[in-house]
């Protein structure tokens, strides 16, 4: 296969699979999806989509969430893990929003990333989940996937996401990103790999990974 046919086999199996393409972190707004996506970071989508209805009943609002302490959000959201940076976060995000931003998420990479706590890849999340702006959030998922599907050697989120936006038609970016995160936790994990069930890295998978997974399996 070609390079493109590659691609193409990945984009048409993903569609085949995801006809419908739910997003892993509950809310209902740009700024409950900010909060979510920030509580996310080193933790699970299931861990966080139990803590935000807490944090939300509280405040799901900037102008409301600067009036709890950083402690009574930490208390709240310390189940998520690394509490005290995402309370901090939280808190000063919000001051942030009201003071600048006229309490709106704002819909740059620019400003987002000015915000506390806030990197790359959760202006990314934001931009094409709330606002269906196209960007390509590289995770850990999407980070093993484009190198065992041999589409990117990235060694690092900043060169897997220059290649799946390269290779990948922008209208698709929003969607995609989706579902290979879902393909990545169901057909194709980091631990508990069966390559029989993963029909895309069995198809067009890097020589070595497969190698790899043959050596493990017999030893």
């Amino acid at each position: 296969m070609t390079k493109q046919e590659k691609v193409e086999f990945v984009i048409n199996t993903l569609n085949d699979l995801y006809p419908e393409i739910p997003i892993p972190l509950d809310h209902k707004d740009p700024y409950t999806l900010l909060i979510a996506v920030l509580m996310s970071a080193q933790s699970t989508d299931v861990r966080v989509n139990q803590i935000t209805p807490l944090l939300f009943a509280k405040a799901d609002n900037p102008y409301d969430m600067v009036k709890l302490t950083v402690d009574e959000i930490r208390d709240i959201i310390r189940p998520v893990g690394l509490s005290p940076m995402k309370s901090k976060g939280i808190h000063g995000l919000s001051q942030i929003l009201i003071d600048k931003h006229n309490g709106e998420v704002p819909k740059t990479y620019e400003a987002l990333e000015e915000l506390p706590a806030v990197g790359h890849k959760t202006a990314a999340v934001v931009l094409s989940q709330a606002f269906g702006i196209p960007a390509f959030p590289v995770d850990t998922h999407i980070q093993r996937l484009m190198y065992r599907w041999n589409l990117s050697n990235g060694k690092n989120v900043v060169q897997t996401e220059k290649d799946a936006k390269r290779l990948f038609p922008e209208e698709l970016w929003n969607d995609l990103h989706l579902q290979i995160i879902w393909y990545g936790r169901q057909y194709s994990p980091a631990r508990g790999w069966d390559l029989e069930k993963d029909i895309i890295t069995k198809t067009i998978g890097r020589k070595t990974e497969i190698d790899k997974y043959y050596k493990t399996k017999k030893s």
